[in-house]
């Protein structure tokens, strides 16, 4: 026989984690919009020489190199980045030039990491 405060208890904890699977929480780390092309490029180059970055996929003839722009590349290379060091400290700053969205980047083939 379950009580009934486990009962309430369970409920929340379901109630959450639904909450959580529908997107309220998810974030990803993309390049902001305002931030002069060569700044982003700044950013970028320093997040893909970090180890673990995988910058492979926004390299020509691959999924996420087009649309060709330093905004879309630099967005992948600080989405990549900061899904891997978000729990370790890591952040979404880059010396401003970087903005945290509720939005999935993702598009076509190319798929921005999201780790919970």
């Amino acid at each position: 026989m379950t009580s009934p405060m486990l009962k309430i208890l369970i409920a929340i904890l379901l109630a959450s984690i639904s909450f959580q699977a529908s997107g309220k929480y998810m974030e990803w780390c993309i390049a902001d919009g305002q931030i002069p092309d060569d700044v982003l490029q700044r950013a970028m180059d320093y997040a893909c020489h970090v180890d673990g970055v995988d910058c492979s996929k926004i390299q020509v003839n691959q999924p996420c190199y087009l649309p060709n722009t330093v905004k879309d590349h630099a967005s992948y290379a600080f989405n990549d980045y900061y899904q891997k060091y978000k729990h370790k400290g890591g952040s979404c700053y880059f010396n401003y030039a970087a903005i945290t969205s509720a939005s999935d980047p993702s598009h076509g083939s190319c798929k921005f990491e999201y780790n919970p």
